[in-house]
């Protein structure tokens, strides 16, 4: 008689791959040297990760790379740049159901809120994409003199600017601080203190995966009150933007930064907190970010 073997199924467990938080400098991904981290967790209180928490020496990294690629993200045409805004956007907009869940999950926004922020986040990199070569022609001048010459005045990029981004709209508020100061040809540090420092860096994949050059846009996720009298004091920084400075804060940069005669610029909460109005953002708000240098060339007759 036979007899039937019975199959036997061996059952296997599957461990997630959670994701790891880290720092975007110089268009890499590393991890904080402190070895430090700052536990996130959702607005009903459960856990996220663990995001690193960015030391002073990470600071003088990111400079280092907004530095080394200052100088070629400038020599760009201002179209090119136009159409790097636009492939960011783009590469934004096909990842939006994972930030916008990201949005309600972490941050507890509406299902309505997050489709707003995000449809406002797109639309304003687009609107800083095109004023990448337009500013220019509406800031700059041809100057009257009195001899045989033509005279220009053009606005050029600051260099290397530190910004502290805002402490809401945490994806919103990212493209608010970033795009008006590298749409002209700087390059930025942006320091993120807020509850949801994982969705920075969720959005420096997105960075990442577009044709945005290395180091161009450096994120680092901490305190700001740790790396604030290096912004100020750092000789390498030539600029900073400031959102949602306290007295205290606008004190310290202004004194460290009066040392090295280094801009400083405090940027105005919209009304109600609300960064998806057009409060939030305007082409002033490249000039804080730009030098106006002045050419000279003899008439030929």
């Amino acid at each position: 008689m036979a007899t039937s073997k019975k199959k036997s199924t061996a059952t296997s467990t599957r461990l997630e791959v959670l994701k790891t938080f880290k720092l975007y400098i110089g268009g890499a991904f590393p991890r904080t040297e402190s070895g430090r981290y700052i536990s996130e967790e959702t607005h009903k209180g459960e856990f996220v990760a663990n995001i690193c928490r960015a030391s002073r020496k990470d600071f003088r990294n990111a400079v280092v790379a907004a530095r080394k690629a200052q100088g070629s993200w400038a020599g760009r045409t201002p179209f090119n740049r136009s159409q790097i805004f636009y492939r960011m956007a783009e590469m934004l907009e096909s990842r939006r159901d994972s930030f916008e869940r990201a949005l309600q999950e972490r941050a507890g926004y509406t299902e309505k809120k997050a489709v707003a922020e995000l449809d406002a986040t797109i639309d304003r990199l687009i609107w800083y994409g095109g004023w990448a070569d337009k500013y220019i022609q509406v800031f700059g001048n041809v100057n009257p003199v009195a001899s045989a010459h033509f005279n220009f005045t053009m606005p050029e990029a600051t260099g290397v600017v530190t910004a502290l981004a805002p402490q809401k709209a945490p994806l919103l508020g990212l493209i608010t601080a970033l795009a008006p100061v590298i749409v002209s040809g700087n390059t930025v540090v942006l320091i993120v203190d807020h509850d949801h420092r994982s969705l920075a860096i969720d959005f420096a994949e997105v960075l990442h995966c577009s044709d945005l050059p290395g180091g161009v846009v450096n994120i680092l996720t901490g305190y700001r009150e740790e790396v604030l009298s290096y912004i100020g004091g750092h000789m390498d920084v030539d600029a900073v933007a400031a959102f949602d400075a306290t007295p205290a804060e606008k004190k310290e940069l202004g004194v460290e930064a009066a040392e090295n005669v280094k801009r400083v610029h405090f940027f105005e909460t919209p009304k109600k907190d609300d960064w998806t109005s057009d409060e939030a953002q305007s082409p002033y708000w490249i000039l804080p970010f730009v030098e106006f240098k002045t050419a000279w060339h003899p008439m030929a007759f």
